[in-house]
């Protein structure tokens, strides 16, 4: 403890700040991406708080800010609509049954990430070429803006006041003709329509009511129907209905972001001893509560949505009680395999962003953090925000370089994150709802354009074509897919370029000796790309009695290599020819050797042989080279 209170000292004016800063940009993010998974506010914000605080504490990147982030969220909202399917389908039906679903693959999602951290896997994070975090650092960029575009819209109001929901039609129900609503197989009429009203046929009381081609029950104000000429349709929801702002609300909007922007933008020209950030969102929020402008502030935001889980403040306390939580969850096999796949996609969605975003904060502070333990500690983080009732999180960009840029360095900043978000959620919710979601926005847009490498356009024209194609697609698959996909497309892209370059570049110089022996010098990579190349350098037919060929300027790099060389020699000796093999390495002998008495005797030791070791151990290999396929 004292080793880390020494460690946050230094620095702690500013990671105090930074982190108070931070989480008040995290709250409308967080609570966003909880509407798209469909689950409770305070859900997502309860888990921002555990994986947070966690990560902060006993994570390989102090400075790193994480929460429930959206990259997350969007993975499990499938998984939540079909677990509400499957809770009702019980003997004894479970509403919200998602959620709990939800519960238990955020716990396995930080099972797999721990072992992850364990096993040492944060490591291959190094493989990433700096093209691809280029693309990734753009794409995530321009994902935050488009994300900030949402804010300008608002939601559209039902004919009870209530959020409007976007329907599609699926079956036919029922039949309508003449203001009359026939039952499909009888043509019983069933209803009557008047106007809006729809009325039982039998007792004429009104049950339904018709708006915008919607039927809402009287009773739940829900939609349960879309109507239209030919009659009345099963429906899926498919969420809230937005429409862009307009009018007075609009100029607002726009006018509070661009003051917000102008305030992050110029104090520090003027000061760099307060965070301009921090100072900008108060600003706002004095402007916009003594000024009596009105404007959508962040408990409006809240209100206006919803979704399963925790459903209030005070149920966090009730919910700490372990069994009670888990109670609903069926512990079998069949739940296993449901949440696997989306546990392992989220785990490894949630490890690719927090270990880019782990190199970002690298390059900002020329300094290194350890991937491995961030891996174990965000798995910890879901695990105890699953156990708990929260939803799963990982390392977010946005927040981390607003972090940066305020001067968070240490792990206290996180610390503060977490902190203030809980208090928010227990204490100071009233006051943090009045904050403006204008000023957050253009926070957000700030850090879009701190975030965004401009410097790739200078650059474009300078770098390898291979390259500047891998920092497009990566941007653009980050953009219209996902993170992951983008990571693991850049990946491939860039070693298949590496590859196709490195085959190109065998070479073999070939002599003679005084006695008429021919060398074959070979130069350059041995690889499965560059076997065709090596192969063709030969000429078998027409070469003298005895050849040599040494690999001293070469590197045989893998199997496939060796596979050539024990064919090239086969083929040599199918016609009666002499050949010798010089300067290879110790485990490429032992693979020949393996393969065929017929090296005994070809293979020249040296002293000066090469000592390099291919992919694998040769004692992987027990059987003959030549019966392997490779």
């Amino acid at each position: 403890m004292t080793e880390f209170i020494k460690k946050i000292l230094p620095n702690a004016k500013d990671d105090v700040l930074a982190g108070i800063t931070v989480s008040l940009a995290m709250i409308p993010e967080v609570v966003a991406f909880a509407f798209v998974a469909q689950i409770s506010p305070i859900v997502a914000l309860f888990g921002a708080f555990v994986v947070g605080i966690i990560s902060a504490l006993f994570g390989g990147r102090p400075g790193l800010i994480s929460g429930a982030a959206g990259a997350v969220a969007v993975i499990f909202v499938t998984m939540i609509q079909e677990g509400h399917a499957k809770g009702l389908l019980f003997d004894t039906p479970i509403e919200n049954m998602g959620y709990f679903y939800l519960l238990a693959a955020v716990v396995l999602m930080g099972i797999i990430q721990v072992f992850a951290g364990v096993f040492k896997l944060g490591k291959f994070v190094r493989l990433i070429p700096h093209p691809v975090m280029m693309g990734f650092v753009n794409g995530l960029a321009i994902v935050i803006f488009m994300a900030q575009l949402g804010m300008f819209t608002e939601n559209k109001k039902d004919v009870f006041g209530e959020n409007m929901r976007d329907t599609e039609s699926k079956e036919l129900i029922y039949n309508v003709s003449n203001n009359e609503v026939k039952d499909l197989a009888s043509n019983t009429v069933l209803f009557t329509i008047d106007g809006s009203s729809v009325k039982n046929a039998s007792t004429n009381e009104e049950v339904f009511i018709l708006s915008e081609g919607q039927v809402f029950d009287k009773q739940t104000k829900k939609v349960v129907f879309n109507a239209s000429d030919e009659g009345f349709y099963s429906v899926k929801d498919s969420g809230v209905v937005k429409t862009t702002m307009e009018g007075e609300t609009l100029y607002t909007m726009i006018g509070l972001v661009l003051l917000t922007m102008l305030i992050v933008w110029g104090l520090p020209k003027l000061t760099s001893k307060i965070p301009a950030a921090l100072t900008a969102i108060l600003i706002v929020t004095l402007i916009s509560i003594f000024g009596g402008i009105s404007s959508i502030n962040v408990g409006d935001f809240i209100r206006d949505g919803g979704g399963a889980g925790l459903n209030g403040i005070d149920e966090i306390s009730s919910k700490l009680n372990l069994l009670e939580l888990w109670s609903n969850l069926p512990f079998n096999l069949d739940t296993l395999k449901f949440i696997a796949p989306y546990a392992f996609l989220a785990a490894s969605v949630g490890l690719i962003e927090t270990l880019m975003t782990m190199n970002l904060v690298d390059e900002l502070t020329e300094s290194r953090g350890n991937g491995n333990k961030e891996c174990a500690a965000q798995g910890a983080g879901n695990i105890v925000s699953g156990m708990f009732g929260g939803t799963g999180g990982c390392g977010m960009i946005g927040q981390t370089v607003i972090n940066i840029n305020a001067g968070g360095r240490g792990r206290l900043s996180g610390v503060m994150m977490a902190l203030t978000l809980l208090t928010f959620i227990l204490f100071a919710d009233k006051y943090i709802e009045q904050v403006p979601i204008a000023a957050l926005v253009g926070v957000m847009f700030m850090m879009v354009i701190e975030t965004f490498a401009w410097s790739s356009f200078r650059i474009l024209k300078k770098i390898p074509v291979s390259d500047a194609f891998v920092l497009i697609i990566v941007s653009a698959v980050t953009v219209f897919f996902d993170l992951a996909i983008a990571v693991f497309v850049g990946v491939i892209i860039s070693a298949l370029s590496f590859a196709w370059t490195s085959a190109k570049k065998i070479r073999a110089r070939k002599r003679f000796k005084a006695d008429g022996t021919k060398i074959y010098e070979i130069w350059g990579p041995l690889f499965f790309g560059s076997i065709t190349d090596f192969n063709s350098k030969f000429d078998i037919k027409n070469d003298p009695q005895n050849v040599e060929i040494d690999f001293v300027e070469a590197r045989v790099s893998d199997h496939s290599a060796i596979e050539a060389i024990f064919a090239l020699v086969e083929k040599y000796k199918a016609e009666g020819k002499t050949i010798t093999l010089k300067h290879l390495s110790e485990d490429c002998k032992i693979l020949l050797y393996k393969a065929s008495p017929i090296f005994t005797g070809i293979i020249e030791e040296g002293i000066d042989d090469p000592r390099y070791h291919l992919a694998a151990n040769p004692e992987d290999f027990p059987k003959p080279l030549g019966e392997y396929k490779f």
